[in-house]
């Protein structure tokens, strides 16, 4: 039994929005696919994400000091236990789908957020005399990402930033195997939404039974 992280960065509901839906179709033939696996859903904007800040460093760098974690204060205990949480969730996962649109030619804010919670040192990367080696070599990921417009060839493909950008952290990470699903030009095609989207599930329902 494999356990998939089923991972959303998008504040609208499910109907309004292209990559939700095709996510949705994806998860659903994933589960009749593979009944033996377990799906944990992470809606990124209905969960707390903590973000790096003075509390998180001061927390991590008492810890790297020798302190107890009984001696961070509240609010550091609070981040950096959550953070040690969602990074060992993602170190026990099997499989990834991360589900976003692309905002302002990358991700939306709290996929950064999520990132920066599990790219940890000595959990999902080392260092190493080489340089930084990644941990997660027996996972595999897929990207499911909406945009309005064509970035997949051509010219816009190099202003394209949340695809790259998840493919290179993951590639850091060690994950071997990064697939992407685009659901791309409804915005510059609006005549030929319904279709796109179409063509899109019918890739997921496909990628369901090889992912």
């Amino acid at each position: 039994m494999a356990t998939v992280l089923y991972i959303t960065a998008n504040p609208k509901e499910i109907q309004e929005s292209f990559g939700l839906s095709v996510g949705e179709e994806f998860i659903n033939a994933y589960r009749e696919e593979h009944p033996n696996d377990e799906v944990v859903r992470l809606d990124l904007y209905k969960m707390t994400v903590p973000h790096i800040d003075t509390d998180v460093f001061n927390g991590w760098g008492k810890l790297q000091q020798g302190k107890a974690f009984d001696e961070l204060n509240e609010e550091e205990k609070t981040k950096v236990s959550l953070i040690s949480q969602l990074t060992d969730q993602f170190v026990a996962a099997d499989k990834y789908v991360f589900v976003t649109p692309m905002w302002n030619l990358s991700a939306p804010p709290m996929l950064k957020a999520y990132i920066d919670n599990i790219a940890i040192a000595g959990k999902t990367f080392k260092y190493t005399a080489e340089g930084p080696v990644g941990l997660l070599t027996d996972k595999k990921a897929l990207h499911i990402q909406a945009r309005g417009g064509f970035y997949s060839e051509g010219p816009a493909a190099e202003l394209e930033f949340g695809d790259r950008y998840l493919r290179a952290i993951l590639s850091f990470m060690g994950v071997p195997s990064i697939e992407t699903i685009a659901v791309e030009g409804m915005a510059a095609t609006p005549d030929k939404a319904g279709e796109i989207k179409q063509n899109a599930i019918e890739k997921a329902k496909q990628q369901a039974k090889e992912f």
